[in-house]
């Protein structure tokens, strides 16, 4: 293997055109539907569910992008799959589920009806459509999915991005029926003491679609209608309780969702520790190259080694490239896994290894 050091950085691929077009029309859906609110709530309402609904984002999104810090998914995808949730999936939600019970609303009383709607066709309506993010992502985009966690980011991402508009849909309901008081209570309970239900729910989907991604064997392909299920029976546990106003019931179903969100941080984790492990035998075959050194190896296979290399390379001035380096070492680990598990097309394993060294080349300047 000769040394790629000399030769010119390879730039990243440009975003793919279908990419942008879903991400064009997801944004159009979130702007109708948040102009549907503004309409229905008047400004002042709006304005009052708008602030709410966003309030908690920002810690609710860096709690699930600290999850995703040693390989981060690439950004216009991680937008993507927020606003095809807030967006595409609640236009479709709202048009699917009212042709829905005007169909049956005939046939049954409107308490019934109403019941229907909450425990049954939201949470199979919902979870279908926030959980389609993924399915571009079985089929065609394979190589964004190096394990479960990257199942469990894009569905989290989905289901905020649901979560956040279809809030300012209740709080504006609840405005224009009782007052700011009851937008504010109603907060109390969805913005902060419940407001990972959504991406929860999703998450089963998104677990079910990287286990099929990553594992072999046509039995994989379970997983997806299984993690679906689950994320249906889920979402409709939570709106049952809450349709029965059951106290108890309520904080037994919430009980599930924490002991979830600790599986989910659980397989984070072990995921994590795992790839760092696989760094030591996969990078040793490239110290020939001198893009490798032994230091790095130590470095690389250590999370705590890589926080400290990221800090004494930020107070020297090299901390961008540090983190790239990083980066691109990581990835380059993840091909070989790919190609392990796959069997890549040798042409496209050395195209792939050659840009990623070729970016390891560019960042080393220490």
């Amino acid at each position: 293997m000769t040394t790629l050091g000399h030769r010119p950085p390879v730039l990243p691929p440009r975003p793919a055109r279908g990419l942008i077009v879903a991400l064009v029309l997801s944004s159009v859906c979130v702007l109708l539907v948040l102009g549907i609110f503004l309409f229905s709530g008047g400004t002042l309402g709006f304005g009052l569910a708008l602030v709410l609904a966003v309030a908690p984002l920002p810690v609710l999104l860096a709690a699930v992008l600290a999850l995703d810090r040693l390989e981060p998914e690439p950004r216009l995808n991680l937008v993507y799959a927020f606003t095809w949730g807030g967006g595409v999936a609640v236009v479709l939600t709202l048009v699917i589920q009212s042709m829905g019970e005007a169909a049956i609303s005939g046939t049954v009383d409107q308490s019934v009806l109403d019941g229907l709607g909450t425990v049954v066709f939201a949470p199979v309506i919902e979870e279908a459509l926030k959980g389609s993010v993924l399915i571009p992502l079985l089929l065609r985009r394979r190589r964004e999915i190096h394990g479960l966690t990257d199942g469990i980011i894009y569905a989290s991402m989905a289901g905020l991005g649901f979560g956040a508009v279809e809030n300012v849909g209740y709080y504006v309901m609840n405005y224009t029926e009782n007052g700011a008081g009851a937008a504010a209570g109603l907060f109390v309970f969805r913005g902060l003491i419940a407001p990972l239900g959504h991406p929860v729910y999703t998450s089963m989907i998104g677990l079910g679609v990287a286990y099929a991604v990553t594992r072999r064997g046509p039995g994989r392909f379970a997983a997806v209608p299984l993690g679906y299920l689950a994320a249906v029976l889920l979402h409709g546990m939570w709106n049952g309780m809450a349709t029965l106003g059951s106290l108890p019931g309520l904080a037994a179903v919430y009980l599930v969702l924490m002991g979830l969100i600790g599986l989910l941080i659980a397989i984070t984790v072990r995921e994590r520790r795992r790839l760092v492990a696989r760094m030591g035998p996969v990078l040793a075959g490239y110290l020939p190259t001198g893009l490798v050194t032994p230091q790095d190896i130590t470095m690389l296979g250590s999370l705590l080694a890589r926080r400290d290399a990221r800090r004494w390379a930020k107070r020297t001035g090299y901390g961008r490239a540090m983190a790239d380096y990083q980066q691109a070492a990581t990835e380059l680990v993840l091909v070989h896994e790919r190609a392990e598990r796959e069997g890549m097309h040798p042409a496209e394993f050395v195209a792939e290894r050659d840009a990623l060294l070729h970016l390891m080349a560019g960042a080393r300047r220490w």
